[in-house]
């Protein structure tokens, strides 16, 4: 059995949970709880360990799925998750005060523990903000010089959430080969 180990990770409200959710072919474990810290986000629930779902590629393949805890003070666990992950969906939600500076945080946090680290990003809640211009998320990249794969999904819709999952082993595939 082959087994692919991938991580979910970015800023609280982002969608990890959801699309952990949406593409899970197992009843995802949640670390869900009451979110006390309403200054940060608005949600009634957040995640405080680690979510974990399983997608069946075939009868002899599963990606193991961990989706991280979005606020920084559980930075501790990211670090856990990392050990042994191929590669990192980082979610980074259109609605948040400030997404680009969240975009920029997580990213430079998953290559500073490995620079060799294989992201791909995908921003939700466009649906929340179509009046925002997503051009910025492509000007961004292109003055930081980052070549990673940007999509804009809708974390409850599993195709959505599957064309970027397929994307990032795509990748890993590609520099494994």
């Amino acid at each position: 059995m082959t087994r692919y180990k991938l991580i979910f990770a970015g800023g609280m409200g982002a969608g990890k949970t959801t699309a952990i959710r949406a593409i899970s072919d197992i009843t995802p474990v949640s670390t869900d709880v009451e979110n006390l810290d309403l200054t940060q986000h608005e949600k009634s629930l957040t995640t405080v360990g680690i979510d974990y779902g399983i997608v069946q590629l075939d009868s002899q393949t599963e990606v193991q799925i961990y989706g991280t805890p979005g606020q920084q003070r559980f930075d501790f666990v990211w670090k856990v998750v990392q050990q042994g992950a191929l590669g990192t969906v980082l979610f980074v939600d259109h609605m948040a005060k400030e997404p680009l500076a969240q975009l920029v945080y997580y990213v430079e946090h998953y290559l500073q523990d490995d620079p060799q680290t294989r992201l791909v990003i995908a921003v939700t809640h466009l649906d929340e903000a179509a009046a925002m211009h997503t051009q910025r998320y492509f000007d961004l990249l292109a003055e930081r010089q980052w070549t990673i794969p940007l999509f804009f999904i809708d974390a409850r819709e599993r195709q959505q959430v599957a064309m970027v999952v397929n994307a990032l082993l795509s990748m890993i595939e590609a520099q494994i080969a």
